[in-house]
């Protein structure tokens, strides 16, 4: 790994933070209808996210754009949906960090439920890191990162992000 300039990257941050923060701009979208991940197994993927995380599955149906290929929906709160589509007979490899592709996908709960949560974690073996008292990552059955963070929206370790 080439070797970083932490005050030349700092710089840069407040240089960014001078243009284009506190412009009184308002956002053009209404908000996440849903973001699509991939799995390998439709079964064990439900039962992950449903028996697991708690997230009720709200639908299934076939992928127009791929014959054979299931789109699913999980509900995460808010009128947000997390989705899924499997690839039967592609050749998928495993989940990899590539430019463009996800890091992780934070998902608010609450302080109760993240303790819940952390619970069902330990009971069904999945391994995690827990961070700053309030986030745990975790993957999923096919490797995407997950974070469960029990800030309330808009917030992240006490700073104010919306």
């Amino acid at each position: 790994m080439a070797e970083i300039d932490l005050p030349a990257v700092e710089a840069e941050r407040e240089r960014l933070r001078a243009a284009y923060l506190g412009t009184g701009m308002r956002s053009s979208a209404r908000g996440l209808h849903h973001t699509a991940l991939l799995c390998a197994d439709v079964e064990r993927t439900v039962r992950f996210y449903q028996e697991v995380l708690g997230f009720p599955l709200t639908e299934m149906v076939g992928n127009r754009d791929y014959e054979g290929s299931t789109h699913f929906f999980f509900d995460i709160g808010n009128g947000n949906l997390l989705a899924f589509f499997d690839f039967p007979g592609l050749d998928l490899g495993p989940y990899a960090e590539v430019l463009g592709g996800l890091h992780h996908l934070a998902i608010s709960v609450e302080p109760a439920r993240w303790d819940e949560l952390r619970g069902r974690l330990v009971e069904h073996g999945v391994e995690f890191q827990e961070e700053s008292g309030t986030s745990i990552y975790f993957q999923d059955p096919d490797g995407a990162r997950i974070e469960l963070i029990a800030d309330p929206l808009g917030e992240m370790y006490g700073l104010k992000v919306l």
